[in-house]
Order: structure tokens, then C-alpha cells, then sequence
């Protein structure tokens, strides 16, 4: 009998952006990774904030990238589908980000996303206070990252927060040389409309039907809630131009928000008799994570 080889996950993302807009909601943990896998989503986006947040922490850069690390590769060998990780800033300068995509790499995710924040001040990209290094510098970091890949499809994500800092003029600007560097997707954070999301797409000019290193690469959305971005639905960012739209920290909101919920219910009725049919069975975990079989 003659086994074929999976496909390495990078290789199913690029294939899937060739189709049509791709939902990819955040993930905080593996089980979380599990949930949107069943749900029936072809990609996961692993979230910093989601990350940080569950540490007990605020996404202000804290973690560090072995921590990162060990998270994606948890959820990376959770789920049979490709995993784009949030790499911060990347974790220091060029030698830094080489070490940074090698890790993310080895630990089995699709690509990675890094940001032109500084690492001092980085922060949520809808919050205001960041402040961003200069596109050369950016650059600087995308050569390292393209060139440290071992995989050619393994995807270097370059997000510019320049909007809110610097303008979207200067967002534009710094999107084509960070294409021109090598970035294989263009992530610009915080447009404040659909306007300017429009206005960014036609002036990156991104083709998501065929496109390789450089200037064809595909458009990434964040749709997170209560930010800078008002909604926009998937149907409409891909009218736009954007490939992918990500939904980083939807199910962790839910899951907090509903947590918070049945602590009040259990503190007040001194019962969780009310909460059953809320909650997720002892049944249905053990399917989601394999349980039944699994060895130590």
C-alpha cells in the first residue's frame, strides 16, 4: 500500500486563498482551536491578545516568544487545519525575527503575523498610545523573516498600525515597501471605514486570485469588536479586495461574558442544577478532544 503525504498546512492556506475570503476566527487555546475546527472554518488565527489575556495578562508584549511559541504549537497539533500565529512585533530586531519564524515554523503553523509597532509602547492596535518603527526598519525585519523560512509557502503577514499613528497615507506607503520586502499578505490595522478599507485595497492593488512574493499579495481584515473598525461583513471586505478576515477575539468575549454569567447564577442559587443546558456535556468534550483511545 502506498501512502501519500498531507500537504504541508501553508501550502493548504495558499491553495484556500485562491478560492475565495477566507473567515478565520481567533483562538485562545487549543480547545478553543478544536471548537472553530468542528464549526467547520478551513483556517484558525491564534491571537495575542487571546494569549495574553488568558495569562491574565494585557496585550502590551509581555509574554514572551517561547511562551508564544508553546501555545502555537499546541493548537497547531490540535487541529488538522492551517494556524496563522500572531508574532507580535516579532520579538526584537532581524536576528530576532530569523529565530522567531524558525520556532513558529518548527512548531507547525501555516504562517505568522508581525507588526511594525514599537515594542515599548505596542499595544492593542485600536488603542490609542502606540507608536510604530520606520518602514526601513519593518523591512529590515520581513527580509529576515522571508529569508529564514524553510518552507517557501509558510506565510510572513505584515501588519502596519501606521494608521493611527502616522495616517493612512503613510499606512499605504508603508504597505508597498513592506510587499516590496517580501511580506506575503499586507495586514493594515484600525481603518476607521469602509472607505478606507476600500481606498487601501485599490491603492495596494492586491490580486487574490493569483499571486506569489511581492506586489500581488492578498489583503488581510480585522473585524474585532469595539475598536476603531465599525462592522463590516465578510461578503463586503471581499467585495473589497481582502482575502482573509479575521475575527480575533469574538469567541473569547463570548466565553468570558458567559463564564461571568454562571459564577453570578452558581453564587446566587448555591446550584449549577439551572446551568446544564448551557453547558458543553462531559460527552461532547470527550469527542471534541479525542479523549476516547488517546494514550498518555
Amino acid at each position: 500500500m502506498v501512502f501519500q503525504m498531507k500537504p504541508p498546512k501553508a501550502a493548504i492556506l495558499k491553495k484556500l486563498l485562491k478560492k475565495c475570503a477566507i473567515v478565520i476566527p481567533g483562538a485562545f487555546n487549543a480547545a478553543s482551536a478544536l471548537l472553530i475546527e468542528r464549526c467547520g472554518y478551513k483556517a484558525v488565527y491564534m491571537s495575542g491578545a487571546g494569549i495574553s489575556n488568558s495569562a491574565g495578562l494585557p496585550d502590551i508584549g509581555i509574554l514572551s516568544m517561547d511562551e508564544f511559541v508553546r501555545q502555537a504549537r499546541y493548537i497547531a497539533n490540535a487541529v488538522k487545519i492551517p494556524v496563522i500565529a500572531d508574532a507580535d512585533t516579532g520579538f526584537g530586531g532581524p536576528e530576532e525575527v530569523r529565530e522567531t519564524v524558525r520556532a513558529f515554523e518548527k512548531a507547525g503553523v501555516a504562517g505568522i503575523q508581525i507588526e511594525d509597532q514599537k515594542k515599548a509602547t505596542k499595544r492593542c492596535g485600536h488603542l490609542t498610545g502606540k507608536e510604530v518603527i520606520s518602514a526601513k526598519a519593518m523591512a529590515e525585519k520581513i527580509r529576515a523573516a522571508c529569508s529564514a523560512r524553510k518552507d517557501k509557502d509558510f506565510f510572513i503577514i505584515a501588519r502596519t498600525d501606521a494608521r493611527g499613528v502616522t495616517g493612512f497615507d503613510d499606512a499605504v506607503k508603508r504597505a508597498l515597501i513592506y510587499l516590496d520586502a517580501g511580506a506575503d499578505i499586507i495586514f493594515p490595522e484600525a481603518l476607521e471605514s469602509k472607505d478606507e478599507f476600500k481606498e487601501f485595497a485599490k491603492r495596494v492593488r492586491p490580486r487574490t486570485k493569483d499571486f506569489g512574493v511581492g506586489v500581488d499579495a492578498p489583503l488581510m481584515a480585522n473585524m474585532t469588536e469595539f475598536g476603531k473598525t465599525p462592522y463590516i461583513s465578510v461578503t463586503e471586505f471581499e467585495a473589497m479586495g481582502y482575502s482573509i478576515v479575521i475575527f480575533p477575539m469574538t469567541v473569547f468575549r463570548i466565553g468570558m461574558n458567559a463564564m461571568e454569567n454562571a459564577l453570578m447564577e452558581l453564587k446566587k442559587r448555591g446550584t449549577q442544577k439551572g446551568l446544564l443546558k448551557k453547558m458543553q456535556t462531559r460527552e461532547e468534550l470527550y469527542k471534541l478532544i479525542r479523549y476516547e483511545g488517546r494514550q498518555p
